[in-house]
Parts: C-alpha cells; sequence; structure tokens
C-alpha cells in the first residue's frame, strides 16, 4: 500500500520557516556559503518530509524504535555540541602547574569563543569533545577537507589576557604519549647527544659564524630526527596535526604584536617598559628548613600541592607568591633561610637552532612579528623568524652555502607578516613551558579566553578533605 504524502500543517511551516531563516542568520554571521547546500535539507526536516528522517517512528519491533531513539537523540546531541564548542565555548581542565597559582591544577574553565572571535573550523571532519585522540585511541579527525583560517568577528587578544590556544610546537609529534610533548626539543637534544659520541665533543657555538651554526644546528635536527625515525617502538611514528587538532595549552599573554620584549632579572619590559607580575606570579627559591616537614595546616594555608612539597623535600626547591614567600620567611621556627633561585640554563630555549646566550630570566631583546609589518633578516636573527615565515605562514625558506636567503626561490633580506603574533608565558614562570621555550602563537592558533571556574577540585585532597575547592567555584578569571 503506497504511503499517503505527508500534508504539512501551519505549525509546521512556522518550525520550518523559523529554522531556515536561523540557519541563513547563522551563515551570514559566519561569513561562508557552503551551508546554503543544507537548506533543502532543513525545510524537508520541518514541512515536506520526502525524506523518511524518521523512518523508524513506524517500525513494529520495539527494539528497533528504542534503539534508534537512542541513536536519534545521541547524533542531535553531538551536532548541538559540535557547533556550540566550535562558535560559543567549550570547557577547559587546568592540567598542568603553568599558570598556578593564577589557575590551579583541576580548575574547570568556561572558555569563551566569542571573545577573540570563533575561528572556522580548519579541521572540520573531527568527533565533538575529543581534541585529537579518541577514547579507545586512535586520530578524532579526519585530515582532509583542511579549510583556510578564517575568523568571525575578529578582536585581539588583550595584554596580560589568560588565553587558551593550541601548542605550535605541535604539528608534529612522536606517537608515543611519552614522547608527545615537544618534538623539536627531542630532536635537537638527541642530535646533540648522537654527535658527541660521534666527535668526542661538542663545538662551542661562540666561536662559530651564523652561517656554520645554522648548518651544526641542522646537523643535530637530522641526527635526531633520523634516529627517532629508525626507532618506532620506543617513540612510536612520526605524525601531523593540523592547526585546531594541536593539543590545548592556556597561558598569560605577556606580548602583543609588534612589541618589543626583553626579561630582565626575571622582570619583563615591552618597549622598554616594566609590564608588572601578575598577582599570583610564583619563582622557585632555595628553603633550608629547620625541621623534617612543614605542619599539614601551615601546607594548605600557603596552597602548596603534594608535588610541590615533595620536590622541597627532596631537592629543597619549591615554588612560592610573593605572599607565600613572606609567609614561611615569618616562620622562625620552621625555616632558616630563603634564597631566590637563580635559573641560568641556556639549554631548549626558542630559538632551538640558535645561539642568543638567553636564559629564562633573562631573555630577549626580540620583537614579536605584526601583521603587514616587515623584518630586516640576517642570518642571526633568522632562527628567531624561520619558523613564522616558513610553518606558520607556508613558505618555502632555504640558506644557500655561500649565505643568502631565499623564500620562495627569491633571494631577499626582508619579509612582511602576514599575520599576528603573541608571547605567553606561564605564572609559574620557573615550571612553565612557554614562548621563551617555543617561541610565538601565531593568530590563527588563538581558541579562545577563560571566562569563568565553574569547578574546583585538588588531587591531593580526599572528598571529605577538601577535595572541592568551594571558595574558587564561580570566579571570574578576570578577577584571578
Amino acid at each position: 500500500m503506497k504511503k499517503k504524502k505527508y500534508q504539512p500543517t501551519t505549525k509546521d511551516w512556522l518550525k520550518g520557516i523559523v529554522a531556515v531563516a536561523a540557519l541563513i542568520a547563522f551563515l551570514i554571521w559566519i561569513r561562508s556559503w557552503w551551508g546554503v547546500i543544507v537548506i533543502p535539507f532543513v525545510f524537508d526536516a520541518y514541512v515536506t518530509h520526502l525524506i523518511p528522517w524518521t523512518w523508524w517512528k513506524d517500525v513494529e519491533n520495539p527494539i528497533v524504535r528504542t534503539i534508534m531513539s537512542w541513536v536519534d537523540a545521541i547524533v542531535f546531541a553531538l551536532v548541538a555540541v559540535y557547533f556550540v564548542n566550535i562558535y560559543f565555548f567549550q570547557n577547559y581542565t587546568i592540567p598542568s602547574s603553568s599558570l598556578e597559582k593564577s589557575l590551579l591544577v583541576g580548575d574547570y574553565l568556561y572558555v569563551s569563543k566569542m571573545s577573540y572571535g570563533p575561528r572556522i573550523p580548519q579541521t572540520p571532519l573531527h568527533m565533538p569533545l575529543c581534541q585529537h585522540t579518541l577514547p579507545w585511541g586512535g586520530k578524532s579527525y579526519i585530515e582532509k577537507p583542511q579549510w583556510e583560517y578564517k575568523r568571525v568577528t575578529p578582536k585581539p587578544v588583550k595584554l596580560n589576557d589568560i588565553v587558551v590556544f593550541n601548542y605550535p610546537a605541535g604539528d608534529t609529534i612522536a606517537s608515543n604519549p611519552a614522547y608527545q610533548t615537544d618534538y623539536y626539543t627531542l630532536c635537537y637534544g638527541i642530535g646533540k647527544q648522537l654527535y658527541q659520541q660521534e666527535a668526542g665533543f661538542l663545538p662551542k657555538m661562540d666561536t662559530l659564524s651564523a652561517l656554520v651554526r645554522r648548518n651544526l644546528y641542522q646537523k643535530y635536527y637530522m641526527m635526531g630526527r633520523r634516529y627517532i625515525e629508525l626507532s618506532p617502538m620506543e617513540f612510536g611514528k612520526i605524525d601531523y596535526r593540523p592547526v585546531d587538532r594541536r593539543e590545548n595549552y592556556v597561558k598569560r599573554c605577556v606580548g602583543l604584536p609588534g612589541q618589543t620584549l626583553q626579561i630582565k632579572d626575571r622582570t619583563i619590559y615591552l618597549d622598554g617598559v616594566e609590564n608588572p607580575d601578575a598577582k599570583n606570579v610564583q619563582y622557585n627559591y632555595r628553603v633550608e628548613l629547620l625541621t623534617s616537614y612543614l605542619p599539614d595546616d601551615f601546607v594548605r594555608e600557603l596552597g602548596i600541592s603534594n608535588e610541590d612539597l615533595e620536590s622541597l623535600y627532596h631537592s629543597g626547591i619549591i615554588p612560592l607568591t610573593r605572599e607565600a614567600k613572606e609567609k614561611l620567611e615569618a616562620r622562625a621556627d620552621l625555616v632558616a633561610r630563603i634564597s631566590l633561585y637563580e635559573n641560568d640554563d641556556t639549554e631548549n630555549l626558542y630559538p632551538l637552532n640558535g645561539h642568543t646566550g638567553w636564559t629564562c630570566d633573562n631573555y630577549g631583546p626580540i620583537w614579536i612579528p605584526k601583521k603587514g609589518e616587515s623584518i630586516q633578516l640576517t642570518l642571526e636573527n633568522l632562527p628567531i623568524y624561520e619558523r613564522p615565515i616558513r610553518v606558520y605562514e607556508g613558505n618555502q625558506l632555504e640558506v644557500t652555502a655561500d649565505g643568502r636567503i631565499l623564500i620562495n626561490g627569491e633571494q631577499t633580506d626582508t619579509y612582511t607578516f602576514r599575520m599576528d603574533y603573541y608571547w605567553m608565558q606561564g605564572d609559574n614562570r620557573h615550571n612553565s613551558a612557554d614562548s621563551r621555550y617555543w617561541g610565538f602563537v601565531p593568530e590563527d592558533h588563538i581558541v579562545g579566553k577563560p571566562i569563568i571556574i565553574w569547578l574546583s577540585t585538588d588531587k591531593d585532597r580526599g572528598w571529605l578533605n577538601g577535595h572541592i575547592r568551594w571558595k574558587r567555584l564561580f570566579r571570574w578569571v578576570d578577577n584571578i
């Protein structure tokens, strides 16, 4: 028997008109007309019903109806979450201590995509709620198609904003989770070790010309990369992640496009003017105790985590805010002496393929690229700007045997940037992998701005012993 043609009601027409109007308004907002092809399907779902969208409701088997009703609800929920997460907001959990004591491990954040303008997905085919890996393993996205970077109603990041962004150095990874943090540092580190084993020494960079240094760093990198490629059982295979599927990081923006940043004795200067530290910035201190352990109530008062406490007991070094340092110094019954830990390590800082002599406490000066502005390129500063030019902006860059710089096959000594870049650092200054280690954050990596802490849990405490940090609930991030 032929099924009777569906006759839409006035209510159906109203729903269909509202749905189509909402879709058109959305497409105008994001300035994308590919979605126009969806309009006939939306209209059919509400009005004409030519496609049997709810065929399962007419099936006699109750098990099929039940299963399909759940599938229908789950698919709708996933589609809704997909669009909400992309264009409006998403949840984010603080995974590390790099922003303590401003944001704590276990803080759950509402991250607004509207603050800097929603980013059109560059990898549109991905599973909602999964950044790059499915819960049971495997990629949570399909590489193609890749859409060009575009942001809806873009707004600039403001100085000292706390920002969520995609990890810039996460474009290439060793797929073993134990080695996914920084592939490039791994390559250079392994390459240096192999070179030293073969040559019996490491050349002193101060004695080499810029061109010779560049060639040597390239050799380190290639030796390390080759070793990783030949050791898949240890490192896994080398893989690539598109921009919007790279790991999410959260740091504080301490440098804006076009500014010259310099760190002198831990103080940040922008264009020669001091940018004062945030209230809860921490530095490492050497603490000499008069006792074996600190009282638990005092530890809780200072907000010291078990991880930091273990560091204190084993190495005598602990990160402290100014307030926590003053409280410790006031306890003459517990503390003999507190002194600042001077971090003079010059290894593994950005640029990895350049010799600067900078440390994380004394860094720069370094100019932060700005869209539309040009820089004079030399072999000395090329390591700093090579990654933005070659990787983030997609140019071919090479240096000839006689030291000439070629961009897209043409010799040049200048470059005009096509994007804005930012300088991000953690408030836990001696315990944060940030721009000092992997460089600039391009504008197309910006995800959003944390607005509010809606939940905060302390992994060091039990449920009946302060596991939920009630005082942090519903705190505005801007006020931290």
